[in-house]
Parts: C-alpha cells; structure tokens; sequence
C-alpha cells in the first residue's frame, strides 16, 4: 500500500478563538483613548488577550501537519512532543478502548495499541512524548482500575511506578522509560492494550479511524 500522511484534527476553533481575543484586544486598547476613567482596567484586559492570542498563535504554530505517516511497514506517530514508530507486525491489536464492570462495557474515546515487544517502542519513543502519554493517559488507568474487582492494587503505585524494568528480551530500563513500560505493562492488565490514541486527535470518526489502520496493518501480513 502506498505511503499515507493522516493530517492531524481540524484547529478551525483555535483560529476563531484567535481572531476573537485579537479583536476584543484593538477594541480594548482603543478604550484608553476614548475613555481615560477606565485607562488601568482596559489596559489590563487588553494584556490579558493579548497573551492568550499569543499563546494560541504558538499552539497553532507549533502544531504537526501531520498525526500519522502509514507506510507498508511501518506505523508512525507526529506530535511536537516528538513521535513513536512501530512495525505493522509489533502490532497485535488494534481496537476501541472499554472499560469493564459487573458484566457491562463501557466504551471510551480512545484507541487502544497492544504490542508484540515493547524493546524498540521504548528505546525509539522521544523522551518528551513518553512523559506526556504518562500524564494524559493515566485517568484511562485510574479508571479502569476503580471499576475493576481487583482490590489490592494502590492507585499511587501504579500510576507512578519507576522500578527498573526488564523486558521479556532481558533490556533494562530505567527512569522515564521504565516508568512508561511499567504503565503498559498495567494498561494490557486492566484495559487490555499498552497505549491509547486520543479520539480528539483524529482527523475523521474512531470507527474510521481503526479501519484504516487495520487496512494496513492486514497488507503488511500479506506480504
């Protein structure tokens, strides 16, 4: 299959949401011209837009073109935070995250990756990003464990586990990247995959999404 560039979720609100705190910033500093009584309030406000049009210019800015590159090998994660890759063939499932309670699932909205080896996701995966999939993903994990039957695990301990972890293939690691390890390892326990794919992040619906990436994954096996 040929080589295809997923672009990453529409940030036509953060541009609207610009122009607003662009516009009502001019409009505040015009106040200081036509009305002297309110020169220290209006300066105010007008600094305060200005920093977050600021700061979503540099969201904007610093934005990836593209979430994911898919290749006939390879699966290629984009983000300024650095990126992850992995073979079609480290992949062993692809599917929707759920959490399970007293017989009932319940969906979540976020894509689950489950892996054959962890040895090169973790050596390759950037530093930065490690660390942010560790904070965002953790309320997936919090909550699946609070709806688990499972009463022996703390939370604290789980989520915050840095021991030096060996891999199946004898790897050490340490740090960050033993931390994450140790996460995967209590993802696959109680939500069934490694990591998770924000919906949010997505250029079309979960669904589609997850079909795509099984195209791929299922002509890679064939060849």
């Amino acid at each position: 299959m040929e080589t295809y560039h997923v672009k990453s979720a529409p940030i036509t609100p953060y541009v609207m949401l610009f122009v607003f705190c662009f516009t009502a910033s001019i409009s505040a500093s015009c106040l200081t011209f036509f009305i002297p009584t309110m020169t220290l309030l209006a300066t105010i406000l007008s600094t305060t837009l200005i920093g977050i049009s600021a700061v979503i210019v540099i969201r904007y800015i610093c934005d990836s073109k593209y979430l994911f590159t898919l290749t006939f090998m390879h699966c290629q994660y984009h983000s300024r935070y650095g990126g992850w890759s992995t073979p079609w063939r480290n992949i062993s499932q692809l599917g929707k995250a759920e959490i399970s309670h007293q017989g009932w699932q319940q969906p979540l909205p976020w894509i689950g990756i489950k892996l054959n080896d962890y040895d090169d996701f973790i050596k390759n995966i950037s530093p930065r990003l490690a660390a942010r999939i560790i904070i965002e993903q953790r309320i997936l994990l919090v909550m699946a464990i609070k709806h688990s039957d499972v009463d022996n695990h703390n939370i604290e301990d789980v989520l915050f586990d840095d021991e030096p972890y060996q891999s199946k293939n004898g790897n050490i690691f340490k740090g960050l990247r033993a931390m994450l390890a140790h996460r995967m390892e209590y993802n696959r326990e109680f939500l069934g995959f490694d990591f998770f794919i924000s919906e949010d992040t997505l250029d079309r619906p979960i669904n589609d999404f997850i079909g795509l990436l099984r195209r791929y994954k299922a002509a890679a096996i064939r060849q």
